[in-house]
């Protein structure tokens, strides 16, 4: 197995790179966890061949309890700048990256470990699931893009009401308003597992295409993006995506796609 101190990953198994959280007491986003995310995504690039990539944690109750606080005592507004900055590149990355992710969320996710579970392409919660942005109560706000990925995610009043009162939002209601993607009674790395096998039927290429023009319908006029929709489309028959799906279907047989 490979592993950095905080964070461990095996092999990629069906095209699936399964990656763990392990920084007690709860996954406080220092810059060692930071780094292991990164080497995490420089392995799967390296493999070639992961299809999805599940995020959960090893220290129970915790996904991620946010920001490294007693990291943030010791540093001023320059070095808070610098430390934001490396959260946000974490998130970017995951949210950029050539394959689907999936948070597995077992209990808190807090300021910077919420923000990390959105920058994943999907989120899993069990019934302990809570999830919040309470930044306003340290006088600060969400650095590492929670107040754009988050009003994306729920709509802006609702967004507003969880970080203006920095309340801690139960699983139940995060599924209902879409923080959360699905909700399991079970094992929620079993349930993460299960949607990453629903995942890797369909072509990447073309699953890519669909979050990009998702997110564009966000920032882009309908006309626009209608626009980009079917240039997304032109270049899966570029590729070859959408011919060998099409051949697939017209002869019976299974699709080999990228």
């Amino acid at each position: 197995m490979a592993e950095q101190q905080v964070v461990t990953w095996g092999a990629v198994t069906g095209g699936v790179l399964e990656v763990r959280l392990n920084r007690p007491p709860a996954n406080a986003l220092g810059i060692p966890l930071l780094d292991g995310l990164h080497a995490a995504m420089d392995a799967a690039e390296a493999a070639g061949d992961v299809k999805v990539m599940i995020i959960s944690s090893e220290i129970p109750g915790f996904f991620a309890a946010g920001a490294d606080i007693k990291h943030l005592a010791t540093i001023d507004a320059l070095s808070f700048t610098a430390y934001g900055d490396k959260m946000r590149a974490v998130n970017d990355r995951l949210a950029a990256a050539p394959w689907l992710s999936i948070a597995a969320v077992d209990g808190i996710a807090l300021g910077g470990g919420l923000e990390l579970a959105m920058a994943c392409t999907l989120r899993v919660t069990g019934a302990a699931g809570k999830f919040g942005l309470p930044e306003v109560k340290l006088g600060l706000i969400p650095g590492a893009g929670g107040t754009q990925r988050l009003p994306q995610l729920v709509g802006r009043s609702r967004a507003l009401d969880i970080m203006l009162t920095a309340r801690q939002v139960p699983a139940a209601e995060a599924y209902r308003i879409g923080l959360a993607d699905r909700i399991t009674d079970g094992d929620v790395l079993d349930a993460a597992r299960e949607l990453a096998a629903e995942l890797i039927g369909p072509s990447l290429p073309a699953q890519r295409a669909v979050v990009r023009t998702v997110d564009a319908a966000f920032d882009l006029p309908l006309a626009e993006g209608a626009r980009y929709e079917v240039d997304q489309i032109g270049e899966l028959f570029t590729d070859g995506e959408a011919a060998e799906g099409i051949e697939a279907f017209v002869g019976k047989r299974r699709p080999n796609f990228r």
